[in-house]
């Protein structure tokens, strides 16, 4: 079997043959360059758009199998980890590759909580954005400021500087987060509580006004742990592979980090679940679904919240959340466009037109519907989506420290435009 893992292409052009050898599926696009190259001319390169089929890397952090539904972080399936684990837990799992034991979890949560304060440098920075300044912008910019708070972090090839930037940018992104939702309500910043975990310190960060002390619900920081958990690492995503392209200059995590929450930000990736609400607003009730689903049938309407670029069956982390919102709205109150999407849901998993083309929802359909009861703006929810996926962009840049096999991203092109065209001074244009 091993013996016949090739490609045999021939080159109609010349009549010439290329046997190609095959590992694990793929092809190295270097294999095809060799065939028409010449003197004067390159070889063969692939065209491949928003890379829908293009491997970049090796990567052993997360498994996705799209047609099954599967996710799994480090080999464990999202159901359990979802279930039985806690957000730490899982991103120690994601930056070391292995379950901590019962010493090496204390530590890493010891560490953690250590290092949730920010320098009161980073505190003023915040407060110099715009009273509407956008939460997303703002954990952006500070994200990218650390790197001037920790100027050893460049030093990439020290493991021990790189698990220093790991403990605090897991940290730190609670606290960021929470001042920058502070800040848009024009409320003091409320500082770290080490004596909450951490989804219960950042609750309290959010939330926090004039008790003493913080107690928040235990089962809405349980399902905030949960969405964290399932939003922690998802493959070679477009912030991930922000990440590992900016990473590959062997710039320090902060600023590749930074990139991949600038790429987030937009609303093809981090802001579908804002889309979703909207939608589910504009159908007002259930009896206006019928007409709403012929109008994304006839191209007037667009379904948001579902199908996925990689899940061609049910999106696994949509089962998770649906349980989750059970437990928010025992506390909040079932939000009112919770009717209206399970319905919608209904009634599309039903119609042929959208399980012939394998749209199902999507981890999107159902989060937005617990921020919202959990009384975040939209404008939040992007960053409440950063947070949670802090550890894998951490554990996706570690892996592309290490791969010897990485060099820095420098896709090809095809060039369109003119060719030797003779200058004409401007004397001469403008006579």
């Amino acid at each position: 079997m091993t013996e016949n893992q090739t490609l045999t292409v021939r080159d109609n052009r010349t009549g010439e043959e290329f046997e190609i050898p095959i590992t694990d599926g793929t092809i190295r696009a270097g294999d095809l360059g060799k065939i028409g190259k010449t003197e004067d001319e390159p070889g063969l390169a692939v065209y491949d758009p928003g890379f829908t089929n293009t491997a970049s890397t090796r990567s052993a952090v997360t498994f996705i199998d799209g047609e099954k539904g599967i996710l799994e972080y480090r080999g464990y399936p999202i159901e359990q980890l979802a279930e039985k684990s806690t957000f730490l837990e899982v991103a120690y799992l994601l930056i070391h590759g292995e379950l901590p034991t019962k010493e090496q979890h204390d530590q890493w949560v010891h560490e953690i909580t250590f290092h949730t304060f920010v320098h009161e440098n980073v505190k003023s920075l915040m407060q110099g954005f715009r009273y509407d300044a956008h939460p997303m912008g703002m954990l952006l910019s500070s994200v990218g400021a650390l790197s001037t708070f920790y100027p050893e972090a460049r030093n990439i090839t020290d493991t021990q500087v790189r698990h220093e930037q790991v403990v605090r940018m897991i940290a730190k992104m609670p606290t960021l987060g929470a001042w920058s939702f502070r800040h848009a309500q024009g409320k003091p910043y409320v500082y770290p509580d080490n004596d909450l975990s951490y989804t219960e310190n950042f609750l309290s960060m959010l939330f926090k006004m004039s008790e003493p002390k913080y107690d928040p619900d235990p089962r809405l920081a349980k399902a905030l742990d949960v969405l964290l958990i399932l939003h922690a690492d998802h493959e070679q995503n477009c912030s991930t592979n922000a990440v590992r392209s900016v990473g590959s200059s062997q710039v320090d995590p902060y600023s590749a980090v930074s990139a991949g929450i600038a790429a987030l930000y937009g609303p093809l990736h981090g802001g579908a679940n804002e889309a979703v609400l909207k939608m589910l607003k504009r159908i007002g009730s259930k009896e206006n679904i019928p007409a709403f689903i012929e109008g994304v049938k006839n191209g007037d309407e667009k379904l948001m919240g579902f199908g996925h670029r990689v899940y061609k069956n049910y999106d696994p982390r949509a089962t998770i959340i649906k349980k989750a919102c059970d437990d928010v709205f025992e506390v909040t109150g079932v939000n009112p466009l919770l009717e209206i999407a399970q319905e919608l849901e209904k009634i599309a998993l039903e119609d042929e037109y959208f399980v012939k083309r394998k749209l199902y929802p999507n981890v999107d359909f159902y989060s937005g519907l617990i921020y919202e009861a959990l009384q975040f703006p939209p404008e939040m929810f992007t960053v409440l989506f950063a947070i949670g996926r802090t550890p894998g962009w951490l554990a996706q840049w570690l892996e592309l420290v290490d791969d010897k096999e990485q060099k820095i991203a420098r896709p090809k092109q095809i060039y369109t435009g003119d060719r030797q065209l003779e200058f004409i001074p401007a004397e001469e244009r403008w006579a």
